[in-house]
């Protein structure tokens, strides 16, 4: 009857260990599903990132070009200011020489010149007269040499207002390329930010997940060591049932020697012939 009862119990725990091995499966299956899920998140929030980093450098690669185009406009705005100073000292000259211009215009100056030297070179004259002329060459020279200046500046005028308006033309288009590129670069910032954004989804989610995983492990410890507790117990039941069977055996090999050695006394008793094995049944109980 205990044999009966403990063979009873250890398919009882055989009963619960297969559920428990079944349970474990089942949370073992939970955790890969979930550690494949986890591990797909952590990878789209890599990718994110790293499309997010390279968005990035793109985007410190404009605002770079902008400080340069910044750089070049301030450089330009110098030298503006530095040409509309040279232009208004300029305008100040030609105002003061205009001031000072002659009546008469410079081809009419040339003309007069050229007649006074050509009779100087032409007509006999007292040295009082030649000295009277050179002098008026003199003051003509003078007079045509205004007219002169006035050409120069007034050329060094054109060039100066040539330049300055180049160099506003060139300021406004770097300004418009800066305005262009800025643009560009608060675009490129908003994608960055939202790959970010998005990446951070993905990570967020992942990480709830494997918070998952670790709880799904955690109700895997207490079962493993359910399920090494019921092996255990199965294995000393068993253990308890082989001794008890070992025993048995023995008893039940006892009483058939003592039954065999009974009938090899009443055979020799009766003068009857003992067998090898009859004989030794005897002898080992001291007999024969």
């Amino acid at each position: 009857m205990v044999i009966q009862e403990e063979l009873r119990k250890i398919e009882e725990l055989r009963q619960k260990l297969s559920a428990s091995k079944e349970q474990r499966e089942k949370l073992y299956a939970e955790v890969k599903e979930l550690a494949e899920k986890r591990d797909k998140l952590n990878s789209e929030f890599k990718r994110l990132r790293a499309e997010a980093l390279e968005i990035k450098r793109a985007r410190d690669k404009i605002n770079a070009e902008i400080r340069e185009l910044k750089s070049q406009r301030n450089q330009i705005k110098t030298e503006i200011t530095q040409k509309v100073k040279e232009l208004k000292n300029l305008q100040n000259d030609i105002k003061a020489l205009t001031a000072k211009k002659p009546s008469k215009n410079s081809s009419a100056l040339q003309k007069e010149v050229e007649a006074i030297e050509w009779k100087i070179q032409t007509t006999p004259l007292s040295l009082q007269e030649e000295k009277q002329l050179v002098e008026r060459v003199k003051q003509l020279e003078i007079q045509l040499n205004v007219h002169r200046r006035i050409g120069q500046l007034n050329q060094k005028k054109l060039e100066l207002t040539t330049e300055l308006k180049a160099l506003e033309a060139k300021a406004k288009s770097i300004r418009e390329e800066i305005v262009k590129k800025a643009e560009k670069s608060q675009q490129t910032h908003e994608e960055m930010i939202k790959k970010l954004e998005e990446a951070k989804k993905f990570k967020n989610e992942a990480d709830n997940i494997h918070k998952l995983l670790l709880q799904v492990r955690g109700k895997m410890e207490p079962l493993k060591e359910e399920i090494k507790k019921t092996i255990e117990e199965i294995k000393k039941l068993e253990g308890e049932i082989a001794a008890r069977e070992a025993a048995e055996r023995r008893k039940s090999e006892e009483r058939l020697l003592e039954d065999a050695a009974k009938r090899a006394m009443e055979k020799l008793k009766r003068g009857e012939k003992l067998t090898w094995e009859e004989f030794k049944i005897l002898a080992e109980k001291g007999l024969a």
